[in-house]
């Protein structure tokens, strides 16, 4: 594909934003990410009651203004319509692709990708199975490059763990990080392995606290968020994974590694990610954690890829199309 300019536009989110930096980098594109701050009154309006949403970005943040990009890739609510605003401003030039359910007519963009637990459809829709990750082969192989030698110390198997932590519809309490360790313990001394912990921005002190006294003189690395994050080095030294069920990402990143995968559920529960995982388990990539180690195979998760083979496909399309066809 002809290198082309390009924009991320969301709220900001690490989650949503990841996922368009992962959109991009399997296009081979070099994106400039555009992070929304409506000022005043947009950002007290319900998006629906946007009117002129260029106007709505406060002067102090990323500028929405031309040369437009060839490819615009958005994510988030508020995000919407922005995104719309700017396709229609640039003449329908602009190659709108938006990530998650955008709550609108799907139509209204050029390509639509959202999970399948988002009960999405439409003829320009790509529904995957979850949400779309910076997963590569060659990402994992740098990271094992550059932690690969202090992570060969600790005895196979090795058991990456995810922690995610409170949400809106999760708790992870110290109740829940010591059934964990329990769990963990007991794995561990089932194989003689170890374990690669890392944390999340939503991952409590109190549960890292416990966790530590439940895991001690177990073999293991946790990182808390100092010096350089290995959780790629992680994904790429493990022999199996375990992630906190609050998280679609975190699982999507697991399962695309082809390893198998164990889930941990927290005290709560969401409609749309009990759906998510139940269909992952249904694939026969997850099982939920119960302290045993087992191998299984299946075909890792492909999403970014498949959306990237969509847009690659449309966009071809489109320098076809006659330039009043894009108009209408």
């Amino acid at each position: 594909m002809t290198k082309k300019i390009c924009w991320i536009l969301t709220e900001g989110m690490a989650g949503t934003e990841n996922q368009c930096l992962g959109l991009a980098e399997a296009l081979g594109l070099d994106p400039e990410i555009k992070r929304l701050r409506p000022r005043w009154p947009w950002r007290w309006l319900p998006v629906g009651l946007w009117l002129a949403p260029l106007v709505a970005q406060n002067p102090t943040a990323s500028s929405l203004a031309p040369p437009w990009p060839d490819v615009l890739i958005s994510a988030g609510r508020k995000s919407v319509p922005v995104a719309l605003a700017i396709k229609k401003k640039s003449g329908a030039r602009v190659f709108a692709v938006h990530l998650l359910n955008p709550y609108v007519a799907p139509v209204r963009f050029d390509l639509v990708a959202t999970p399948r637990h988002d009960g999405l459809e439409g003829d320009n829709v790509i529904v995957t199975e979850g949400a779309l990750t910076r997963i590569t082969k060659a990402r994992l192989d740098d990271a094992l490059d550059a932690h690969g030698g202090r992570l060969a110390a600790l005895p196979r198997p090795r058991l990456a763990v995810l922690l995610g932590g409170a949400s809106k519809h999760f708790k992870f309490t110290e109740r829940a990080a010591g059934e964990l360790a329990l769990l963990l313990r007991a794995m561990v001394t089932e194989t003689g392995g170890s374990l690669m912990i890392t944390v999340s921005r939503r991952t409590g002190a109190d549960v890292v606290a416990r966790l530590r006294a439940g895991l001690e003189g177990v073999p293991m690395e946790i990182w808390e968020g100092e010096g350089a994050n290995p959780y790629f080095a992680y994904l790429a030294a493990a022999d199996a994974i375990v992630v906190t069920n609050d998280s679609v990402s975190m699982a999507c990143e697991a399962a695309t590694t082809g390893k198998p995968l164990y889930v941990f559920a927290l005290e709560g529960t969401s409609k749309k990610f009990d759906a998510f995982h139940e269909n992952l388990c249904a694939r026969g990539i997850a099982r939920p954690f119960d302290g045993s180690f087992e191998k299984w195979t299946y075909e890792p998760l492909m999403d970014t890829e498949r959306v990237a083979q969509a847009v690659r496909k449309r966009l071809g399309e489109r320098m076809d199309e006659p330039t009043g066809e894009r108009q209408k």
